[in-house]
């Protein structure tokens, strides 16, 4: 896989930002910054607004007051491209494995030797080498989501949002997809990922952001929020009592 150059110096920045349906504030974070390289997170309750604030992150959500904030600048699409998202439920093309690599390559530009070897570097990198010619929509649940993250990867993107990327599957096809996690956040590329899964988070966290009710009721190094929380419903939520 190619190196990366992370600039440390990069940030994300959520201002005021406040999302309303029908007179409700499905989320209203008043100030949240990330600005190390992560993995970054986000955990707590269903409907705490995990999934909401990480698209308002990737600029799919307008909200309805305040901004984001990269590198100081409001997001844009020139931040945004060089973004990639992944689902919990990945969506695929209907072609092959190889080809929905080539899909992404081709939109950048590389020609047609250069596409064939990145290729075969993306896939040794999922372990879907012998996937390669098979159609993408045959794939098991953790084949797919392997190679959703392939092809955002593919993009060489600066910053990866990833959405419950292992949930429901079995615990190898969760150990994969970690691993490929850890790789990429290691090759320089910040990764933002919401799950439930706090034994998930435990391997993987450098900082954790914790939610509720669409606000975030705490921010700090993994060790810290999940050894001695300080918010109370932080610690509820890791005690595993009933949080809504």
């Amino acid at each position: 896989m190619r190196d990366l150059t992370f600039d440390m110096t990069q940030f994300l920045q959520v201002r005021d930002l406040v999302i309303r349906r029908n007179g409700q504030a499905l989320l209203d974070v008043a100030d949240l910054t990330l600005d190390g390289p992560g993995p970054t997170l986000l955990l707590g309750p269903n409907g705490a607004g995990k999934s909401l604030l990480l698209r308002c992150l990737h600029g799919l959500i307008s909200p309805d007051q305040g901004q984001v904030v990269q590198d100081g600048s409001p997001l844009n699409a020139s931040h945004t491209a060089r973004q990639a998202m992944v689902f919990q439920q990945p969506v695929l093309l209907r072609r092959s494995v190889s080809a929905n690599l080539d899909f992404v390559l081709k939109r950048q530009g590389l020609a047609r030797r250069a596409r064939k070897l990145r290729i075969a570097e993306l896939l040794a990198e999922g372990g879907l080498e012998s996937k390669a010619r098979q159609p993408a929509r045959s794939l098991s649940g953790g084949e797919a989501q392997r190679l959703a993250i392939l092809r955002a990867l593919a993009m060489t993107p600066e910053t990866l949002f990833l959405d419950e990327p292992t949930s429901a599957l079995d615990p190898s096809a969760v150990q994969m997809i970690e691993r490929m996690i850890l790789r990429a956040s290691a090759r320089g590329v910040r990764i933002v990922m919401v799950t439930h899964d706090i034994g998930q988070a435990r391997r993987l966290a450098a900082d954790i952001v914790m939610m509720q009710g669409g606000r975030v009721v705490e921010h700090g190094p993994a060790k810290q929020v999940l050894d001695a929380p300080e918010s109370d419903a932080s610690r509820r939520y890791l005690s595993g009592a009933l949080v809504t």
